[in-house]
């Protein structure tokens, strides 16, 4: 196949894009670029390297969502996040959390979709309410968390650990999820 036909099929691929697949697309550039610009004008000294290599990252990622530059984007954000970030627990890190949340939520559900494919209502909604839940636990993990931490509680990561394992079965059960095969 030439480059030209490349192009083509790429453009009429663009052309047949459904609404959905673009929403789950846009929200993947919004909610990185959130992920990215929120540590960047922090007040910690974010390194210039996630900055370099998160941006065509991101891109990548709204691209071709079932790639695996998705999950280099969220290790990159991530690390940079925790080389530099402070160590108490401020707004802009629970904002980065949650555009990380949104982010890998977005792209979980943008990759299993072919661009053509109309999304009905019911299949937003079994991905909507998880993430919902996702999004509004991510501060209240946070905030139990900076509790735990500034009150020197003997054993306190594993108080932050219970926390995430109980959001995570949260989030799982709500998205209809079962036990079992059957």
């Amino acid at each position: 196949m030439t480059a030209a036909e490349r192009l083509t099929l790429w453009l009429a691929q663009l052309r047949d894009t459904g609404r959905g697949v673009l929403v789950a697309r846009g929200v993947i550039a919004l909610a990185g670029a959130l992920a990215i610009l929120i540590p960047t004008v922090a007040s910690w000294d974010q390194l210039d390297l996630v900055l370099i290599l998160a941006i065509p990252l991101l891109i990548a990622t709204v691209v071709a969502p079932d790639s695996l530059a998705g999950v280099m984007f969220l290790l990159t954000v991530t690390i940079g996040w925790v080389i530099r970030a402070p160590a108490e627990i401020s707004w802009g890190l629970v904002v980065t959390a949650i555009a990380l949340v949104v982010v890998h939520l977005a792209t979980a559900f943008a990759a299993q979709l072919p661009s053509y494919v109309r999304v009905e209502r019911r299949a937003l909604r079994r991905w909507v309410v998880p993430g919902g839940i996702a999004v509004l636990l991510a501060p209240v993990v946070a905030v139990a968390a900076a509790l735990v931490q500034g009150a020197d509680v003997p054993g306190s990561l594993l108080v932050t650990v219970g926390a995430l394992v109980l959001a995570t079965i949260t989030i799982w059960f709500a998205a209809g999820q079962r036990l079992g095969r059957g």
